[in-house]
């Protein structure tokens, strides 16, 4: 009894996956976990973020405290009498006189602390409005890249899937092959069929080896890629289910599909926010031309004493002792008014340089948006002709199968050649790899058509989820 290549897949195919697989749902919690890609964009995300804190961190107050020793000995070869309030000379313990060269050194301590308060800085206020901006910006690339990885995920998912099918009709066809090279051997043993039918079938036979060959290479890249954003292996997954819902986008209109794409893609509210930061930074540029008010408090206290060595004959009295006053503190109050005159030229080339970025941001914003335009209109146009195509690769399978069977019957009793149901035996295989890929494009493309929209979730995910098995 012939087995049919369609059941000789499906039985193959149902082999590996008796014990549990797992889901796109698994695969993605898994890529949330482990996506270095993600992971990165999230540390890029809080890095930027950072910048509000430091912006703002100008606009409040500075405190700086400050302590000081300073030491300082007599200079000079200059050695004079040291008087008391008397006019008297002044001597050791040994009676000698003490010279100014018998001072040791002189040392003073300070301590102080400022605060000081940006009461007016044009420049300072816009670098936070900045910073925002690009904050803003970052996470909405956050929200792209979350939404990107959803689709990354179901992509590679699917892309095993199609593989897994692929080698699964080349192994059928191989054995389909195999059989038939054997029953030309057998009909050229008996002298119904000449040595070149066998000849055909064995080169058909050895091509569908080699086909078996690069389809395992290929199923290994796929699952490869998959464990690329999960970090986890891809060896057991859940196929689709033979009925699908061939529904069309909902709504069923894709200049509404592109209006809500150019309301909600994060692609392109990353974009804006940038153009948002890139006008804030002129605005602080073209502020150094501006007078800035800043306050200060300060308090500073001072106290220096002398230390008294000795020398030359009073050496020999040791330390003769030390005096030193004690500062009182001082406390200052001010207000700072800074007005720039001329720098240089700076201030203009740093206008000039922001209003140049401003304008490129924007050329980026334009660049953006039409692609996704674009992307959003071929996703909604792949997704109404897959409905089509879904259909047609399945007739295409049916007939072909059908066609196998008939040219093999013809075969079997001589109005056909062993080319013609070697050439029927490629069109089956053909036709099944289109159904496959048909199938799983259909339901990659709407996931993408949301994406590309910006509105991409989890529920999404689920829904795609609920057709595996």
């Amino acid at each position: 009894m012939r087995l049919k290549l369609l059941t000789v897949a499906l039985a193959l195919a149902a082999t590996p996956f008796a014990s549990h697989a797992e889901d796109l749902l698994d695969a993605y919690r898994q890529a949330r976990a482990n996506d270095p890609v993600l992971s990165q964009a999230d540390s890029t995300r809080l890095a930027i973020g950072e910048g509000v804190d430091q912006a703002r961190a100008l606009l409040l107050p500075q405190v700086n405290g400050s302590l000081g020793i300073t030491q300082s000995d007599p200079a000079g070869p200059s050695r004079s009498v040291l008087t008391d309030a008397a006019g008297n000379p002044l001597r050791d313990a040994a009676g000698n006189p003490l010279l100014s060269s018998d001072i040791g050194h002189t040392r003073q301590r300070t301590l102080g602390a400022t605060v000081t308060q940006s009461v007016l800085n044009f420049s300072q206020i816009a670098d936070l409005q900045a910073a925002h901006s690009s904050a803003n910006s970052q996470n909405a690339t956050y929200e792209a890249a979350l939404q990107q990885l959803a689709t990354r995920v179901a992509t590679a998912y699917f892309q095993v899937l199609t593989n897994d099918d692929a080698l699964t009709f080349a192994k059928a066809n191989e054995q389909a092959l195999a059989r038939q090279l054997e029953q030309a051997q057998q009909r050229f043993d008996v002298g119904l069929s000449a040595i070149t039918d066998v000849q055909d079938a064995k080169a058909q036979h050895d091509t569908s080896v080699a086909a078996v060959i690069t389809a395992e290479n290929t199923l290994a890249d796929s699952r490869e890629a998959l464990t690329q954003i999960t970090g986890k292996p891809a060896d057991n997954l859940k196929k689709l289910r033979e009925q699908l819902p061939m529904d069309a986008p909902t709504p069923n209109d894709p200049k509404a599909w592109v209006a809500e794409a150019v309301k909600s893609s994060p692609s392109i509210l990353a974009a804006q926010y940038n153009v948002e930061s890139s006008e804030h930074s002129i605005s602080s540029a073209r502020a150094g031309h501006l007078p800035t008010i800043d306050a200060s408090l300060g308090y500073n206290k001072s106290t220096a004493w002398t230390q008294n060595a000795g020398a030359g004959s009073a050496a020999s009295a040791g330390t003769l002792g030390s005096s030193g006053t004690n500062g009182r503190g001082a406390t200052t109050v001010g207000l700072t008014l800074n007005v720039p005159i001329f720098s240089g030229g700076l201030t203009q080339s740093r206008v000039r340089q922001s209003i140049y970025q401003r304008d490129a941001a924007q050329d980026s914003l334009e660049s953006v948006r039409r692609q996704v335009v674009r992307d959003t209109l071929n996703f909604y146009r792949s997704v109404v002709a897959g409905i089509s195509k879904v259909e047609a690769t399945k007739a295409a399978v049916e007939s072909s199968e059908s066609a196998r069977d008939a040219t093999q019957a013809g075969f079997e009793v001589g109005t056909r050649t062993i080319v013609d149901v070697l050439i029927a035996q490629q069109n089956l295989t053909q036709s099944l790899s289109d159904y496959s890929q048909a199938r799983h494009q259909f339901i990659l493309d709407k996931l993408l058509l949301k994406q590309t929209a910006g509105t991409v979730d989890i529920k999404d995910l689920e829904a795609v989820n609920s057709l595996l098995q």
